[in-house]
């Protein structure tokens, strides 16, 4: 949710963050509604002000000067309820088309229409050569006995998979190893709801329009959905709260399973772990003040985080700024950072880092009280730390050796009991 009174000030402006984010969405047509919306309002008020005044007034009079009261006061009735109405008509769409406004992009921003035309910044760490012939996750993980891909397809459909043995234990080494390193940093850890309401959904700007990539609970629940990342139920954790400025920062660290219907990915990455319909994240979520500067320094945090932990894996990767096609309708800037998968040959997402302005806080209704006493919506941001099993692809891939074995990097070990390999 945007700021309407700046909408109105300067709709060219939301027009050209909708061209740029590739929203079909007309500015100057809400503004009319709105307008309209505004104007009805207040012809119901005055209608409404008339009908009650005249209510006071009928035992008071007598004879025709009564009569002709009671005539005007049937009118009104009428007047009344078309205004109401018609009010109701306007609002309902108002309501459902200022959802979809979005906010404007950072002029940080490249221009582009979507993924492919991604720019990036840099990378950090070298790809590794091989002097044999590689075998991709899945490969690996039949001789291993690390994931079972086939098995998981058969009980829970394409998507699905299990992990078994070391491979089971890897992923939670890496989660557990995240979220120590997010506590060492001050980030305080939660292990929220992962069955959320749609005012959770909305409110962190899923909802309306991702519906089809979430799993929705059936009429028994037909309020509830499970969540696709923990950003939805810790950034919604205060909402429709005033904190005091004094608590600000705050700083989440989210632990939970994530679920994601991958509709209109068929046929897309069907191969292995990459796009799964469940997952685990360790997420990193940001609460302060509404301060642009801030707001910059904490995505730098946030990235700079997650940058350290991939180090700390030894994984090679890149940073990409998120052209404007390609970011979300809440998005002010956008870096993601993408792995190389040799499987893959490319490098590949895994990490998305958000700032959102004060877009989530409106809708959330999540606001802090500022030192002259007003009460001010707070500035929401967030990033992956890790996910898996999608980390896992780097992981075994490029710490294959020649004899079949896998290295598990040091950082990991102390959470493999000291295991140093796979194998």
């Amino acid at each position: 949710m945007i700021d309407l009174a700046d909408l109105r000030k300067n709709p060219d402006k939301y027009q050209r963050a909708c061209d740029l984010k590739r929203i079909t969405f007309d500015v100057h047509g809400f503004v009319e509604l709105d307008s309209r919306r505004n104007a009805l309002r207040a012809e119901a008020e005055s209608l409404r002000a008339r009908q009650n005044s005249l209510s006071k007034d009928v035992p008071k009079l007598q004879g025709e000067e009564q009569a002709r009261m009671r005539a005007e006061l049937k009118e009104l009735s009428v007047a009344v309820k078309e205004a109401n109405r018609e009010l109701g008509e306007i609002e309902s769409e108002w309501e459902r088309k200022q959802l979809l406004l979005p906010s404007i992009p950072s002029e940080k921003v490249p221009h582009g229409k979507d993924d492919t035309e991604n720019v990036e910044l840099y990378t950090n760490g070298t790809i590794p050569t091989f002097n044999f012939e590689i075998k991709d996750h899945i490969a690996l993980g039949k001789l291993h006995g690390l994931i079972e891909v086939e098995r998981g397809v058969k009980i829970a459909g394409a998507r699905n998979y299990f992990l078994t043995g070391d491979g089971a234990r890897l992923h939670h080494a890496v989660l557990q190893c995240a979220m120590d390193f997010l506590n060492a940093r001050g980030y305080r850890l939660m292990d929220p709801p992962h069955i959320v309401n749609y005012e959770a959904m909305l409110g962190t700007g899923y909802f309306p329009g991702g519906e089809e990539m979430a799993y929705h609970l059936d009429e028994r629940d037909a309020q509830q959905y499970l969540i696709g990342t923990s950003e939805v139920p810790v950034a919604a954790f205060h909402s429709d709260e005033v904190l005091r400025e004094e608590e600000l920062p705050k700083r989440y660290c989210g632990y939970s399973p994530c679920y994601r219907r991958e509709a209109g990915s068929y046929g897309k990455d069907t191969h292995g772990l990459y796009r799964v319909h469940q997952f685990f994240k360790v997420e990193q979520v940001v609460i302060c003040r509404a301060d642009e500067q801030m707001s910059a320094d904490f995505h730098a945090e946030l990235l700079r985080n997650a940058e350290e932990f991939m180090q700390s894996l030894e994984l090679p990767y890149r940073v990409v700024a998120v052209c404007s096609g390609d970011l979300g309708q809440g998005q002010v800037y956008k870096n993601d950072i993408e792995t190389w998968m040799p499987s893959r040959q490319m490098y590949s997402e895994t990490h998305s880092c958000s700032t959102l302005h004060d877009f989530q806080a409106r809708r959330l209704k999540l606001r802090y009280k500022g030192e002259d006493g007003k009460n001010r919506y707070c500035h929401t941001l967030n990033n992956t730390l890790v996910a898996s099993p999608r980390i896992l692809i780097p992981l075994l891939e490029l710490n294959q050796r020649a004899d079949g074995t896998i290295a598990i990097p040091e950082a990991l070990q102390p959470y493999m009991r000291g295991q140093k390999q796979i194998g």
